[in-house]
């Protein structure tokens, strides 16, 4: 093969390459006209918020959403980065049925951890890749007020009931939708750290899908998205459910067929779709563009949970 003629083959393929992404951008018009100034509540967390790579697609993804004339507004985990300066501080940690019992000095490391260091980890990601994003926790503006959350366990041998107390682990009691427009309005891309407060200025520790769910209800977002660390909702032979029901949701929860913490993020998007929201997805964040995937293409990357 003469020099000439490798280069017009490369020219060729890579001409091959730009047509295929200009057919992506033209296939994905549609859904750009249909969800333009539309909210989207975004909850980022599992493992892949550990790997930068993946870090900066998402936070690429999110601009791209603010450039297509989509509202985002993200909310943010950090299980494990707590776990890690826990351990780093010799603090113990324990869990009840997947929450962190949080003491008076473990709530004070999650809020440095959540809203310090993560929250504007965060938003430095997004700034470079050219959006323009804010910082918050549920406590700046009011934002997230929350009741302690209280978990009762039967004693199998007794049958007794006991009230088991997970310290300052709260639920989201009520959003102050007006503190999130009022950013929106000026341009700026939410980024939200689960910290809420109390009606005696307690801080609580919130499980940040719950706190995603309850920020989508209050905003009555188009659409509530959970990134996880699994593909979405399984059938119990390990197969992907691209598409359910509200009832259909419950159905596989009273079943058995979605168990441990499936079962509360599923129940987020019930409820999430229950308060008006248009639909809940989960899916897979470790997948590269796994938003633009499920946002802008017919097949979609994971589950949809709405009203059929």
């Amino acid at each position: 093969m003469t020099a000439a003629t490798a280069a017009s083959s490369s020219l060729a393929a890579s001409r091959e390459d730009w047509l295929g992404k200009a057919t992506t951008l033209s296939e994905a018009l549609p859904y750009m006209r249909r969800y333009a100034g539309q909210t989207f509540v975004v909850k980022y967390g599992g493992h892949a918020m550990g790997d930068e790579r993946l870090g900066e697609m998402f936070a690429r993804d999110i601009v791209l959403l603010k450039q297509v004339g989509i509202n985002p507004i993200v909310v943010h985990g950090g299980g494990p980065q707590i776990g890690q300066m826990l351990d780093r501080l010799k603090i113990k940690s324990e869990f009840i049925d997947g929450l962190r019992v949080t003491d008076k000095e473990t709530v004070e490391i999650v809020e440095m951890v959540l809203s310090g260091s993560i929250n504007k980890q965060l938003v430095q990601l997004i700034n470079d890749q050219g959006g323009q994003a804010i910082g918050m926790s549920g406590k700046d503006g009011n934002l997230i007020e929350a009741r302690k959350v209280m978990r009762t366990k039967r004693d199998p041998d007794s049958n007794i009931e006991r009230v088991l107390d997970l310290g300052f682990v709260g639920d989201p009691f009520n959003v102050n939708p007006g503190m999130i427009r009022r950013i929106q309005d000026a341009g700026l891309i939410p980024v939200i750290a689960p910290i809420g407060f109390g009606p005696h200025g307690e801080t609580f520790n919130i499980n940040a899908d719950t706190a995603a769910g309850a920020v989508a209800a209050a905003v009555n977002a188009k659409r509530l998205l959970l990134l996880t660390d699994v593909a979405g909702v399984l059938t119990k032979d390990k197969t992907l459910i691209p598409e359910l029901s509200v009832e259909q949701a419950k159905a596989l929860i009273a079943d058995g067929t979605a168990s441990g913490g499936m079962i509360p993020k599923i129940e987020t998007c019930i409820q999430a779709v229950e308060k008006g929201v248009d639909a809940s997805v989960i899916l897979d964040g470790r997948v590269p563009h796994a938003i633009l995937m499920e946002i802008f293409t017919e097949g979609g990357a994971g589950t949809l949970i709405g009203h059929k």
